[in-house]
């Protein structure tokens, strides 16, 4: 079984792919001061609630914003599983080519986003990440990443809001009934809910006309099916989106062959 782990600065994404179906999937939250046993001990306790045993990890792929983890979770899989990890990084083929003034700058989560992307739906392509920040990755006609836009989360920008004004309530992000709240707790999800909505919206149609066509959107992050549910903008959701761009760059490597714009020849 190939195990993708995708460590955000929110939330760590575990995924198990045994030939081409995802078995399972876990969300645990990112904690910096936490160890590689820790780690262990949690990812081998969810194993064991799907019957997986250590031994029955072949290989595993991982993309990381976190550096402080990273090490931690090679660690677990030399340790643990007895495997070297493969990550989106040095000479490791990704099938993206990154159009960027400066390509190191673009997390691998980006990456592995649109190498998924661009296999659920072709290029062009937009990619909305709905996580910690919000992001808007633009893949061109060509299938390569073309450049991102960068924006604060949806409770990034909540939890500030909550802090600064000490009067104002904390609130679950669902749908108000009103664009025009009546009340406090709607005034806040009419704000955070449509206006990150109409901000997706704004962003998409930049880059479509940048672009040159109307592409497609497909929206990721634990918020995409909120925001998705407000905007005709988004046409797929796909909340395992980084889990199968490790996926793909795994198998790519692992057959050892050439990726040409997402094509292995």
């Amino acid at each position: 079984m190939l195990l993708c782990v995708d460590i955000g600065n929110t939330n760590i994404k575990l995924g198990l792919f045994n030939l081409d179906k995802l078995c399972c999937s876990w969300r645990i939250s990112t904690d910096r001061n936490d160890l590689a046993d820790e780690y262990a001990m949690l990812l081998l306790d969810l194993f064991a609630t799907e019957g997986v045993r250590p031994s029955h990890i072949t290989g595993c792929a991982i993309s990381s914003v976190v550096p402080s983890l990273t090490q931690e979770f090679v660690e677990i899989c030399k340790r643990y599983f007895k495997i070297d990890p493969l990550m989106p990084e040095g000479d490791t083929i990704t099938g993206i080519q990154v159009k960027t003034d400066n390509p190191g700058e673009v997390g691998s989560d980006l990456i592995m986003n649109a190498l998924a992307a661009r296999h659920l739906v072709g290029a062009p392509v937009i990619i909305i990440g709905l996580g910690t920040a919000t992001t808007v990755v633009a893949v061109d006609q060509s299938g390569d990443l073309s450049g991102v836009a960068i924006a604060p989360g949806i409770v990034t920008s909540a939890n500030s809001l909550f802090i600064s004004t000490s009067t104002l309530p904390r609130v679950a992000l669902s749908k108000p009934k009103h664009a025009i709240g009546k009340n406090t707790i709607e005034s806040l999800q009419a704000g955070l809910v449509y206006g990150f909505a109409s901000l997706v919206e704004g962003l998409v149609k930049r880059m479509q006309n940048e672009l040159g066509v109307d592409a497609p959107v497909i929206a990721t992050g634990g918020l995409a099916p909120v925001i998705a549910a407000e905007t005709p903008v988004i046409t797929q959701v796909e909340p395992e989106l980084a889990l199968i761009g490790l996926k793909l760059m795994y198998e790519m490597n692992a057959k050892g062959r050439r990726a040409v714009k997402g094509k292995v020849i």
